[in-house]
């Protein structure tokens, strides 16, 4: 499992973090078998239960934002208040179901927010090393698609839930191609590089803030755009009970209309 490929720009917050996180996963693979990975014994500070995969690379992760003495918000430990302007906004192991079973499909994502404003982000795939960097507000490599409408595209989603299921298969009728990677941050990443068109929970409340941290820094830059389907504000937030329906899209347009479609509204210029 190689390092991951940290660009010389990125935040050195960002940079220890995704070489810890990719440290301890890599020893976690070693030391434990699949089953062990997945074992279950607490419940994080979002509700659901941590695997030991999730607890010992956020574990390495935590060790970080103590030595640089900045606040941390993660999804398993929740919020350490270090009393710093400074937060590092962390999803672990995004993914974690695949990376214990052995999908190569899993991501560290973080992002440094200065009085609970994100500005900058790192999202590393764990399994290849490969990595993504953007700071808000300067030029960046990637650049979405620029796709406009939903009919014909290609959409990742986050698996059918029963309490969202018509809005799930609303989107599917439409897109061209639908994906089911189960990896929020990873999938975000492939739409700013316009490797897929958009990546949405098609309103069934899923994502907390730390699987749309990144996003919110990357995606404008590369031409993207992020929202919650209801128009909720994406703001950086300790409680991680708070949830949201997360649409990432290659352009504003597109983020609207898979909005609409999620929502069961007729967008303008289709059919109803």
């Amino acid at each position: 499992m190689p390092d991951p490929e940290i660009p010389t720009a990125a935040h050195a917050v960002l940079a220890a973090a995704a070489k810890a996180a990719s440290a301890a996963f890599r020893d976690a693979r070693a030391r434990f078998d699949r089953a062990q990975l997945a074992e279950t014994s607490s419940t994080g500070a979002d509700g659901t239960a941590s695997m030991r995969l999730d607890l010992l690379v956020e574990a390495a992760i935590a060790e970080v934002a103590e030595a640089h003495r900045i606040n941390l918000l993660s999804e398993e430990i929740g919020f350490v208040d270090n009393g710093s302007a400074v937060t590092l906004v962390a999803d672990p192991v995004d993914g974690t179901a695949n990376a214990a079973a052995g999908v190569p499909l899993s991501a560290f994502a973080g992002a440094i927010a200065i009085d609970g404003e994100p500005v900058e982000a790192l999202t590393c795939w764990l399994d290849t090393g490969r990595c993504w960097h953007a700071a808000k507000g300067q030029p960046t490599e990637f650049r979405t698609s620029g796709r406009k409408e939903l009919d014909g595209a290609a959409v990742s989603l986050l698996r059918p839930h029963e309490r969202s299921a018509d809005a799930w298969w609303r989107v599917a009728k439409r897109a061209a191609r639908v994906r089911i990677l189960s990896t929020s941050c990873l999938e975000a990443m492939l739409v700013a590089e316009g490797s897929t068109d958009a990546f949405a929970d098609a309103d069934s409340d899923t994502h907390r803030i730390v699987d749309l941290a990144a996003a919110l820094v990357v995606l404008p830059g590369a031409g993207g755009a992020v929202l919650d389907v209801h128009g909720r504000p994406l703001d950086i937030t300790p409680d991680l009970h708070r949830r949201w329906s997360g649409v990432v899209a290659a352009t504003p347009e597109l983020a609207e209309e898979l909005a609409d479609t999620i929502r069961g509204q007729v967008s303008a210029g289709q059919a109803p």
